[in-house]
């Protein structure tokens, strides 16, 4: 029997789970509050932002374990080498939110023998196919038309509520969810194309209820900036060079990550569910047995 959630706040190490879900009034504030840790990133010649998850500390004091959860973006142009570096990793399951536009563009995952490669798409609401047309037309009026003036910006919006929104993007995450909370499971690693919103709202969600305290899981959120920045500038110049945006600053905010993107998704939450700790149970399908199996697979 599923465990009430009076009953979660009662079992050993678990309290720190609910603090993290619960309305902002109910949570507990971090005893030592700190900056995280150097990011872990896991270096690779043909993807840009994977790194392991572990390592922050929570609520309570402890920390994620590191190991056992790993971040990502698309793993089609992986080298040969990079696939040592990730076997290295002991990985038994890889999982890839991205539509099938997104594979057929990109390439379907490299992954080293013995990974089990899960397809779990999640709509980017038209983001791809827009984002292809409008700058495949090579039209500098047609592109400011639609990512000019805040248009891009609003649209990313738009793409994160529908993580709150859409009753298959609620499946995808709570399957993701529920599967690393699993007793006995490998370590898993999760991915979209660029690794910083599907995957970023991942990420966000589970280091939150582990009981990671907010500012620490927003700024592995926007970490992403900092390790695509590069890698971003040099896909905007090759658009210039080759002539096919006059103007390619206009895909900034379809690169980046920001809050506003986050407290879109999350104010989403507040107006469908109240609180996170409704938004994970009632709309992820995530029982209190569940949140507390995360806390003690990945905390410790």
């Amino acid at each position: 029997m599923s465990l009430s959630r009076r009953a979660l706040l009662s079992t050993a190490g678990a309290a720190a789970v609910v603090a993290a879900v619960a309305p902002p009034a109910a949570a507990a504030r971090p005893r030592n509050p700190r900056a995280p840790r150097t990011l872990r990133q896991i270096p690779l010649q043909g993807a840009v932002n994977v790194r392991d998850l572990g390592g922050y500390r929570t609520l309570d004091g402890e920390r994620v374990r590191h190991g056992l959860v790993y971040r990502a973006d698309h793993l089609g142009k992986l080298t040969d080498a990079d696939l040592a570096a990730l076997g290295a990793l002991r990985l038994t399951r890889a999982v890839d939110f991205r539509i099938p536009l997104e594979v057929a563009s990109d390439g379907a995952d490299r992954l080293p023998a013995g990974v089990t490669a899960v397809s779990r798409p999640i709509t980017d609401n038209g983001l791809y196919a827009q984002l292809h047309a409008v700058i495949g037309s090579g039209d500098p009026v047609r592109q400011e038309e639609a990512l000019g003036g805040g248009r891009g910006a609003a649209f990313m919006a738009g793409v994160y509520r529908t993580f709150v929104t859409d009753a298959a993007n609620r499946d995808a995450f709570g399957r993701t969810l529920r599967e690393l909370a699993a007793p006995g499971a490998g370590p898993a690693l999760y991915h979209c194309t660029s690794g910083k919103d599907r995957t970023g709202w991942t990420s966000w969600l589970l280091l939150r209820l582990v009981g990671v305290p907010e500012r620490l899981a927003t700024e592995d959120y926007l970490a992403s900036n900092a390790i695509r920045a590069a890698h971003d500038a040099r896909v905007r110049e090759g658009l210039r060079q080759a002539g096919l945006m006059r103007n390619p600053e206009l895909i900034v905010p379809l690169q980046e990550v920001r809050r506003e993107y986050l407290d879109a998704a999350l104010s989403e939450v507040r107006s469908g569910y109240g609180s996170l700790y409704r938004y994970v149970t009632a709309g992820l399908g995530l029982d209190p047995r569940t949140l507390a199996g995360l806390r003690e697979r990945l905390v410790g």
